[in-house]
């Protein structure tokens, strides 16, 4: 048996990854393709309603027309093809600003066009959706929590006390207020109940709090000349490349959590921000905030904080929390149920 060239592996990687990138393109590639395909199918009906009155009969008898002539196409239905009309029409410039927006799939554009009105919305939700790689349910969940109005909405001194650039990206960077949606608690739940049902359920956490975030502990111990100090939840942003420090609070902010935030950040920037690190940036979630009082708060403090509120889509009596099913029972039934309808 002959031995492999020493270079093999490296060359197999080069390869493969190749392989891969063209099969992305491909895929890019048709992606686009169909968009355009759609885009002038609509505009075609939207032109001709407008200057031949064409009605719902004659997109009727198109659509079985153009079914018989591509019977094995799927999406020429006349519901469809009403899609592509709006499309073209909310879309006027679509052939123009491409190539970007072509890498959403057909089934993005349906939910944006029935869920979201405004061109703006639109555009956000859009530019969202491909920088993250949004899947369907996830822009649908970003448009039923009203991302659009809640993006960059903190209370925040990061414009004081950041660099230009820095201080623009922090701040997009914040909600308010946070959609703890996933969250299963009951009436009385204190913060160390919060706290353990989002490091419980880490993975939906990220995605409400958005891109970059990336996890490091809960109940992170720092130790200061001899004495214990523990932050709620430490985050990395890679984007920003900065510690993230997260305080949750149950209740109504007062001015005090924002001095303890401060020292928490000192006490981080100093032991663990490293020279190429930036600096290190605060969140505190309360359940309740005053505006004036927050922004008071923030007025002399000398590190970047943003403070936010977060809301529970519904806390769960405690005799009955017992008797109701887990987020992970209600995904298990779901992909049960989803493996049936496909059967």
């Amino acid at each position: 048996m002959s031995t492999l060239p020493s270079n093999y592996g490296s060359l197999l990687a080069e390869l493969r990854n190749e392989i891969s990138n063209s099969r992305l393109r491909a895929v890019l590639a048709a992606n686009a393709e169909l968009l355009y395909l759609y885009w002038r199918i609509g505009h075609t009906i939207l032109s001709q309603q407008e200057a031949k009155g064409w009605g719902s009969k004659v997109v009727d008898q198109l659509a079985e027309d153009l079914r018989s002539a591509f019977p094995d196409m799927q999406g020429l239905s006349k519901r469809n093809l009403l899609y592509m009309r709006k499309f073209a029409d909310l879309y006027p410039d679509f052939l123009i600003v491409q190539p970007s927006v072509a890498q959403l799939p057909w089934s993005h554009y349906v939910i944006l066009m029935d869920k979201v009105k405004s061109r703006e919305e639109r555009e956000f939700y859009t530019q969202k959706a491909l920088e993250n790689g949004w899947s369907r349910d996830v822009l649908s969940m970003q448009i039923k929590s009203s991302l659009y109005e809640r993006q960059g909405k903190a209370i925040s001194n990061f414009e004081a006390r950041l660099p230009a650039i820095q201080s623009d990206l922090a701040q997009q960077l914040t909600k308010d207020p946070y959609i703890f949606d996933f969250l299963t608690l009951r009436e009385d739940y204190q913060e160390k109940d919060l706290e353990n049902a989002l490091t419980e359920h880490i993975t939906k956490f990220l995605l409400e709090l958005g891109a970059g975030f990336a996890f490091l502990g809960k109940q992170y111990h720092l130790e200061v000349d001899g004495q214990d100090f523990y932050i709620d939840l430490l985050f990395y942003h890679v984007k920003l490349r900065c510690y993230v420090v997260v305080e949750l609070k149950t209740g109504k902010f007062v001015p005090e959590f924002a001095g303890k935030l401060n020292f928490y950040l000192s006490v981080v920037d100093d032991q663990l921000k490293s020279e190429f690190d930036q600096p290190s940036i605060g969140l505190l979630i309360c359940q309740e905030k005053n505006k004036v009082v927050a922004e008071y708060s923030l007025k002399d403090i000398n590190k970047p904080i943003g403070i936010s509120a977060y809301e529970l889509t519904e806390s769960i009596p405690s005799d009955l929390k017992g008797t109701l099913p887990s987020i992970e029972d209600i995904e298990q039934e779901l992909l049960k149920s989803h493996a049936s309808n496909e059967e």
